[in-house]
């Protein structure tokens, strides 16, 4: 069984692309989904987020008929003609371009069964409520819409296949509202598809950069539909899931930084002695976003202040450890603020770096928050060794941008 395979992607049809794609489902709340849909008729939020299109009293996001109305949207754009299926099975290309930064990956079915065994790597626990959400969409759409984003170590051979396949115009391009361009090629060409397939058979593992609810949810649907089917052969769309695989150095990983409520019943002196414990502590006229791992910025009763963890305390052998994430967790939150469970404490909340270190000064200046801390951004190279070693990442560890769109292109199961 080969790692990847090509499939016949459903999506938009020609210059549908902008009416069409979405930001992921879980990075809008319900109501945001439904301000963003307004007098979008065809936008992919309708099928990812439904329950946009019932009345917002007395709605569970997660009843019965908000899946059913997926079902029922999907199959209007269909009738419509806004999505079609390709005849035959292909790759694409998928370009992502923010502001300087480009990446450009390969839009593929992945193996389950490679995921099973761990070839495709992951370093998130999941929940098991989002993933009945994730396995309920599924199988009301008979489809993977969602997809996975994840990364190949360095290959030169499948960088240069992407590149020479990108190299005309796309055959879909579009500008999101947050001012990203998606711009997707297709792969027809069986002896590329070939060269593709085998260049993937030789890379050793694969990296689950985001989306790790909706790998486990297809990877739940794959064993209940071959349990289910006496002639199951391993061939059927229901054994692949949808991904989008990106070259890891391409990759950008924003910060994800951390604001407290309180100081655990210290005042500002106090609470920089007991820093001052772990950290070199030096003021700073300026915001400080950290430019190096190990360092951090902390703002605090109006001032800013650049912290650097003493090296001493950094265990340079343990993958999880050694990360800044948990070099924060293991020396400030937890023994200075009190704050151990990184995933339940209300104390503590979480920015993406994508709203910058202004966001930061604005939830301590308004008095929702009595410190801002700046982190710099895990690397992929360290997001790797901790998928190799078999580990877990802290909670809110990686801020991926930018982020995939939802329906440039989908994986049906039939």
């Amino acid at each position: 069984m080969h790692l990847i395979r090509p499939f016949a992607g459903l999506r938009p049809t020609p210059r549908r692309a902008a009416e069409v794609i979405a930001p992921p489902y879980d990075v809008l709340s319900t109501d945001e989904a439904r301000t963003r849909a307004s007098g979008k008729p065809w936008s992919f939020l309708h099928i990812s987020k439904p329950e946009i299109d019932l009345p917002a009293a007395g709605t569970d996001s997660y009843a019965p008929r908000v899946y059913a109305k997926a079902a029922e949207n999907l199959s209007l754009m269909l009738r419509e003609g806004i999505l079609a299926r390709d005849p035959a099975r292909c790759y694409y290309v998928y370009r992502l371009i923010m502001g300087e930064h480009t990446q450009t990956g390969l839009v593929a079915a992945a193996s389950l069964a490679e995921y099973d065994i761990n070839r495709i790597r992951k370093h998130e626990h999941t929940q098991t409520d989002k993933e009945n959400d994730r396995v309920r969409q599924i199988e009301a759409l008979n489809a993977q819409t969602g997809p996975v984003m994840l990364a190949y170590p360095n290959s030169r051979e499948i960088d240069d296949i992407l590149g020479r396949c990108s190299a005309g115009a796309p055959d879909a391009d579009a500008i999101a509202d947050d001012g990203v361009r998606h711009s997707l090629w297709v792969a027809r060409d069986a002896e590329i598809q070939a060269r593709l397939t085998r260049a993937f058979d030789a890379v050793p593992a694969l990296y689950i950069a985001d989306g790790h609810h909706r790998s486990a949810a297809a990877s739940r649907v794959a064993a209940a539909r071959r349990a289910a089917n006496p002639r199951h052969t391993g061939e059927e769309n229901y054994n692949y899931f949808l991904t989008v695989i990106f070259p890891h150095h391409q990759m950008k990983i924003l910060a994800y930084n951390r604001v407290a409520a309180d100081l655990n019943g210290m005042d500002a002196r106090t609470f920089l002695a007991r820093v001052r414990e772990s950290f070199s502590v030096e003021a700073s006229p300026t915001p400080v976003k950290p430019d190096r791992p190990a360092e951090f910025g902390l703002y605090l009763a109006g001032q800013w202040h650049r912290l650097a963890i003493h090296r001493e305390l950094i265990p340079v052998n343990d993958p999880v450890a050694r990360l800044d994430v948990s070099l924060l967790s293991d020396h400030l939150l937890g023994p200075v603020l009190g704050i151990k469970d990184l995933r339940r404490n209300k104390r503590i909340d979480y920015i993406g770096g994508i709203r910058g270190l202004a966001e930061l000064e604005k939830r301590v200046n308004s008095g929702e928050m009595a410190a801002a801390i700046a982190l710099y951004p895990t690397r992929m190279e360290d997001l790797m060794a901790v998928a190799d070693a078999g580990e877990v990442m802290p909670t809110k560890s990686t801020w991926f941008e930018p982020k995939l769109a939802d329906g440039l292109v989908s994986h049906a199961l039939d």
